[in-house]
């Protein structure tokens, strides 16, 4: 056997060996398992961080989006108020122009 066959085996069995005594008597997990519970939630916990920035993001764009429906229905509301004026306005200014009408036709009598 060569030389770098011969450390590769020998490492390999070495961490066999440590993982293999990571439990004491007792515990529940090993220290290969307590090691990867604490990458694992430092991990989430620089995920959280991460996602604090598109968190506030969404909540903008929702805010933005709320502020334009908002918008939306005030628009509606006053073209339907002018539309309402104008609709008063043209029936105004019809009995004014039939009271003209009336006039004229009496003074034409």
């Amino acid at each position: 056997m060569n030389t770098s066959t011969i450390t590769t085996s020998a490492i390999v069995l070495t961490l066999l060996a440590a993982l293999a005594g990571c439990t004491r008597d007792g515990e529940t997990m090993g220290e290969a398992q307590k090691a990867g519970a604490a990458i694992d939630k430092t991990g989430d916990q620089i995920a959280a961080e991460l996602h604090k920035p598109i968190d506030k993001a969404n909540e903008a764009k929702k805010a933005v989006n709320d502020a334009a429906l908002e918008t939306r229905a005030q628009i509606e509301q006053a073209t339907a108020d002018a539309s309402r004026g104008i609709d008063k306005a043209t029936v105004e200014v019809g009995k004014q122009v039939e009271k003209a009408g009336e006039k004229i036709q009496e003074a034409g009598k």
